[in-house]
């Protein structure tokens, strides 16, 4: 079987139970932001490091989370709902209790966090500057269009999870949080 089959030569593509659409309709936008979050998830996955008890747990989280998005990415093309959808609260419960775990596990947020800290915590910071971008382009599609809202509220729960992953990891390695401080008061000088 071929990889390419020149069917989307002039700007379209498929999409679940509807007519070719334009590639950059907000459908296709929507779903092609989940695959480049998606990406970046495995992309983290792979700087883990394997001999650590940290790398372990958040890998496997990691990698179940990468199932969920091809699910929202599957639920975002189902256009017909051909199928059943899948994405359900579930998810989202799932990733809740996750985000209540990494909370009790890290410092109380009294201040706005910069994104950073060790190399894995900065990745995390930027998958989630990334699901925060995934979730206005779902937002956008909202507007025009019904969809799995379970979908929409599971991108907008993860984008809390990645937070608190990139926080639990900087304090597992005692990497010092960088706090906001407020620009006015480095120019009063």
């Amino acid at each position: 079987m071929k990889v390419y089959t020149r069917s989307g030569d002039k700007g379209k593509t498929s999409a679940i139970g509807r007519p070719r659409l334009m590639k950059n309709s907000p459908r296709i936008e929507a779903y092609g932001e989940v695959d480049e979050l998606n990406s970046l998830v495995g992309l983290i996955i792979s700087q883990l490091e394997k001999d650590q008890e940290i790398s372990n747990k958040l890998a496997i989280e990691l990698i179940e989370i990468r199932h969920l998005l091809f699910d929202v990415g599957t639920d975002l093309a189902n256009l017909e709902e051909c199928f059943p959808l899948r994405i359900t609260a579930d998810a989202t419960k799932w990733l809740e209790n996750k985000i209540d775990w990494y909370t009790k596990e890290t410092p109380a947020i009294k201040r706005f966090i910069l994104p950073g800290g060790d190399s894995l915590a900065s990745w995390l910071h930027y998958a989630r500057a990334v699901c925060r971008k995934v979730e206005r382009r779902i937002v956008t599609l909202m507007e025009q269009e019904e969809i799995n809202t379970h979908a929409y509220v599971f991108i907008n729960r993860l984008s809390d999870y990645l937070f608190m992953i990139a926080r639990y990891t900087n304090n597992q390695k005692s990497e010092t949080e960088v706090f906001y401080r407020n620009s006015d008061n480095v120019f009063k000088n």
